[in-house]
């Protein structure tokens, strides 16, 4: 099957792609993954600790068992781990609270090849069958590449935000999935 692109001027396939819940395992697999700092360029500029994963796939599982969904392990048609997507409650005091925040992060070897997009699209069917009414995204306002990401899921741009961690320019982009209580 061929998925258009919105704003590509050409027809692109999609990648196959797999989510999983995130195992132990999956927190060495991230720490390796988003180690090349690109990858960290708007998540504090230099790879995160062993610890930070452990803990954010243990909390991942606790979602996925509590919620039915989570930030999952992204696979690519070899089962290689490439990332995570999904989404979770918006874990900070400030911003969108209380909101479903969709995300995504990708090891560099992987970008541009659709398989962020082709995840998130799962992500959307998957919390929308799970009754999430709208998701958000929140997005520092120089990262392109997710702002496209945004885009293609049909995402608008909701509100603007200065970062209280980095005190940077970053956008909430908003998706109504059409779900009712």
């Amino acid at each position: 099957m061929i998925t258009r692109l919105k704003g590509c001027p050409v027809n692109r396939a999609l990648p196959v792609v797999r989510l999983r819940v995130p195992t132990d395992e999956d927190a060495v697999a991230w720490h390796r993954v988003f180690g090349h700092p690109e990858v960290m360029e708007f998540h504090g500029g230099r790879p995160a600790e062993l610890s930070v994963y452990e803990e954010l796939t243990a909390r991942q599982r606790r979602h996925d068992a509590e919620r039915g969904f989570c930030l999952w392990t992204l696979l690519d048609e070899d089962d290689r781990v490439m990332g995570f997507t999904g989404a979770q409650p918006w874990p900070a005091e400030w911003g969108p609270r209380g909101e479903i925040e969709i995300g995504w992060r990708l090891g560099r070897e992987f970008w541009g090849k659709g398989y962020v997009t082709a995840a998130a699209r799962t992500t959307l069917e998957r919390v929308r069958a799970a009754g999430v009414p709208s998701v958000v995204a929140m997005v520092d306002a120089r990262n392109a590449r997710s702002i496209a990401v945004t885009r293609r899921l049909g995402m608008r741009l909701a509100d603007t935000f200065t970062s209280p961690e980095s005190r940077r320019e970053g956008h909430c982009y908003r998706l109504d999935l059409g779900t009712t209580d």
